[in-house]
């Protein structure tokens, strides 16, 4: 078995490449002095290539687009612009390789930057320095390629998998070092796993979270075709409601119950099979204390399976045939729930597939009816609550409602995890409360949409609030 390779690539991209060195020469110097010294002679390539007129020009309008459109950190600014990356076809024209109405929320955020990064590539003949460079890149993935399979590879010895009749779907590593190495972005499109990876200056990667990845890789599917299972044990998401796991988690078992048992098998992983169990034992303990409550008893079920003769898909069965709903409740009840949680790692592109997200294009289209009706849908459908109170609170502002807006706005602050809904949240209910003429409450939400951090227009917009009072702009008079 360890001879059969799995099925994945390690590759580069002209389109992931040609984005990521935009946006260097706007400014993106996360980890530059980590990155391999590919990264800062790229840099200084492009700049140079940028002299003329016509170049300056739009590297001006491409890096304005950059600078407006920044996030509360390099990371979440990094993975907007992966994602557009991950949907360019890999040739100099840099067009998409999907319709743009496929294409995933955080790429659509960017998505004005294309037609920008296009003319500077023409102007500045970025295509010529992707040809001069590509051995570099060729040289990167060589030294990589072992070690990433080799970690693969065990993963699968490690969960005894059967290997004939292989996954058909892919994934797909591109190694961009133009990225700071401490990012991993991995990106999970239909059935398809991709990520992201830069080396250090040292030639580093981050092994663990390929293999978190490969696991979501092979184990996503498994629980698809378990409804019944997901239904008994259903009640167990009752218990996380506490804890500080992202909203997906909260409302979708089968989501809870896979990362669970990735993180389980992570910690059993810790230091290979002969390694200290006490280790392997406070890492599984420290993902349980984060919500994923089934953590412990899958990790319980590891230790027998690694000296079993039984392969992954029989036991997978057992395990989730053997969960017990009334215990697990009683040891979840058991467990203090820490502050916060780590991000996961693998973003999920349901596009296609979340009514959320069809809201909120309604919303911006105008479309109010259509945007309630997606909204409450998907509220019905347990998606995610905190945005679907969200685009229904702003239907009601738009709709003249300020008492059904209060109440929605109220429930997304409290449902949400994302700092920009419980943010934004609060400085609308300051303003309805403004407008009300209830200052004093008014100000303590300003105060929370200020303490919730987030980006800088929305701190600005809570400042404001606490300096003076809302008014609301005057209706300008009819004809």
């Amino acid at each position: 078995m360890a001879q059969q390779a799995p099925r994945m690539s390690v590759e580069t991209s002209q389109g992931l490449f040609s984005v990521m060195a935009a946006i260097n020469v706007c400014g993106y110097d996360a980890d530059l002095s980590k990155s391999v010294p590919l990264r800062q002679q790229i840099r200084g390539e492009v700049l140079k290539a940028a002299q003329s007129r016509e170049a300056q020009l739009e590297l001006r309008r491409m890096c304005t687009f950059y600078e407006d459109h920044q996030q509360d950190s390099a990371s979440r600014t990094l993975s907007n612009y992966v994602a557009l990356g991950l949907n360019l076809n890999d040739s100099p024209k840099l067009d998409l390789r999907t319709k743009e109405s496929s294409l995933p929320p955080d790429a659509i955020f960017v998505l004005g930057f294309l037609p920008l990064l296009q003319r500077f590539s023409t102007e500045a003949n970025l295509n010529a320095i992707w040809q001069r460079h590509r051995p570099d890149y060729d040289e990167l993935i060589k030294n990589l390629h072992k070690p990433v399979n080799d970690t693969l590879i065990s993963t699968d010895i490690y969960l005894k998998r059967n290997l004939n009749g292989y996954i058909k779907h892919e994934f797909v590593i591109y190694v961009e070092p133009l990225a700071a190495p401490s990012e991993v972005n991995s990106r999970n499109y239909a059935d398809d796993y991709y990520m992201v990876v830069a080396p250090t200056n040292t030639g580093a990667i981050r092994l663990d979270q390929i293999r978190h990845t490969y696991l979501h890789y092979i184990l996503d599917a498994k629980i698809l075709s378990r409804g019944t299972t997901l239904e008994r044990i259903s009640p167990l998401l009752e218990s996380v409601r506490g804890a500080p796991l992202e909203d997906s988690y909260k409302f979708d078992m089968g989501l809870l119950l896979t990362e669970s048992l990735i993180r389980a098998i992570e910690a059993r992983q810790l230091g290979g099979l002969k390694g200290p169990n006490k280790p392997k034992e406070q890492l599984a303990w420290n993902s349980t204390q984060q919500g994923f409550i089934l953590t412990q008893y899958f990790y319980d079920k590891l230790v027998v399976f690694e000296h079993d003769e039984v392969g992954f898909d029989q036991a997978y069965a057992d395990w989730l045939h053997d969960i017990d709903v009334q215990k697990q409740q009683k040891f979840a009840a058991t467990v203090p729930f820490v502050q916060s949680s780590t991000p996961e790692l693998v973003r999920k592109s349901r596009h296609k597939e979340m009514l959320v997200d069809l809201a909120e294009r309604a919303l911006a289209n105008g479309n109010l009816n259509g945007a309630q009706n997606y909204a409450q849908q998907a509220i019905q459908n347990h998606e995610d609550q905190g945005r679907a109170l969200f685009v229904l609170a702003r239907v009601s502002v738009a709709g003249g409602d300020l008492n059904a807006a209060q109440d929605f706005f109220v429930r997304a602050a409290a449902a949400s995890s994302d700092v920009k809904i419980r943010g934004w949240s609060h400085i609308y209910l300051g303003r309805i409360l403004d407008m009300q003429a209830h200052r004093q409450e008014a100000v303590e939400h300003y105060r929370a949409a200020l303490d919730a951090g987030g980006t800088p227009e929305l701190k600005a917009a809570a400042e404001k609030g606490l300096q003076q009072a809302y008014q609301a702009p005057a209706k300008r008079p009819t004809e």
